[in-house]
Order: structure tokens, then sequence, then C-alpha cells
């Protein structure tokens, strides 16, 4: 009597082969899954909450120091640029890093302007100073503070014009609070000290 083959056999080499590549594209589709996503070229997203400018002249050789502290006792200024919540963006030491080579070419970019970034809330009081560290001009420099909130949406909160008269003057431009929800209040102004200094203050 003939033995009769089934019809279902299966190699188990074939067998065994089909579940190495079965696992083989299954490694595949995981490793997939945990590739990152392409960044998008220029897609800045910086959060803050308020911006505080000071801006003095363009082409003006002197240098002009923002100081910023925040209701934690932190201060932010070109010798600490990360403080709490607050960043200075730009150091802006007058014409010094106004001008840039690109090959042969040397570009000038005269616009001297300091800016300071809130990224998140601190309730409490915040203190704004300005400090004259390089005075070339050897005149009086005026100087523009304006304060920004954010968020929801674009909001001129505070604006004032100083002028500094000489080398190594300190003067708080601005005092003022936010409450719990990140609403602005001004503060009546006083002189606090903020730079390491402690020589002609205003």
């Amino acid at each position: 009597m003939r033995n009769r083959i089934s019809r279902n056999h299966v190699d188990p080499f074939t067998d065994l082969i089909f579940n190495i590549l079965l696992g083989f594209v299954l490694l595949f589709f995981i490793s997939i899954l945990f590739i990152n996503p392409i960044t998008k070229l220029g897609n800045v997203n910086l959060k803050a909450e308020y911006i505080i400018t000071i801006d003095w002249p363009d082409n003006l050789p002197d240098d002009i120091d923002l100081w910023v502290r925040d209701p934690n006792g932190e201060i932010v200024s070109y010798l600490n640029k990360d403080a709490g919540w607050l960043h200075l963006d730009r150091d802006d030491r007058g014409i010094i890093n106004d001008r840039v080579k690109i090959g042969d070419q040397e570009l000038v970019y005269p616009l001297n302007r300091e800016v300071v970034t809130l990224r998140g809330l601190i309730p409490g009081e915040y203190t704004v100073n300005v400090f004259l560290y390089e005075h070339e001009s050897k005149r009086p420099v005026d100087v523009k503070l304006t304060i920004e909130k954010v968020n929801p949406s674009l909001k001129l909160v505070y604006f004032n014009s100083i002028s500094l008269p000489s080398k190594d003057t300190e003067i708080t431009i601005a005092r003022f609070n936010l409450n719990q929800k990140g609403n602005y209040s001004i503060l009546p102004n006083r002189l606090s000290i903020l730079t390491p200094y402690r020589l002609e203050s205003y």
C-alpha cells in the first residue's frame, strides 16, 4: 500500500526562513516608529511672555547694558545671560559687534539694541536697570525702554526714555509687578543697584 503525502505538508526549513523574514519586517517597522521626524529649517518656536528692550542711537560706539532682576532675586545681564525665566537675547556692545565679515565683504548692522525675554511667569516685583559701560561718544546718551506683553497678543505695556550722562552710570529705569495671571502693573520707581560695580548711580 502506497504512503500518502498530505497536501498541507510544509518543509521545516521553509517555515524557519519565513519566520525569520517576518521577524526582520517587524523590527523594520518598529525602528521606523522611533526615527525622529526631519526638522523644518527656520522653524524656531521661542516661548516668551514679556519682551524688555532698550534702544539707543544707531552707529553710536557706546556700550549700554540691560540688567533685569526677577522676584526670586535672579539677575540677567551680559555676565549671566540665563537667569531663571529671564534670557538676554543679545548683548549689544555698540559699534564693536556691529560688523560682520562675509567672504571679502564687511557688513555693518548699526542698530543699538539689547533684548531680554521673560520665558515664564513668576509673580512678583521685577527691576529693570541700564548701565553705561563704555562711553566713547563723551556726550549724554538717550536710551528708550519698551516692555511688551506677548501673550495672547503683542501689546505695549510700558515705555520710558532717560539720558545716561557719563560712564559707569546705573539707573533703575522701571519697576513693575506681575500677578498670578501674568498681568502687568507699574510700581513706583526707586534706585536699586543690580551691577557689581557700585560706582556712579542715579
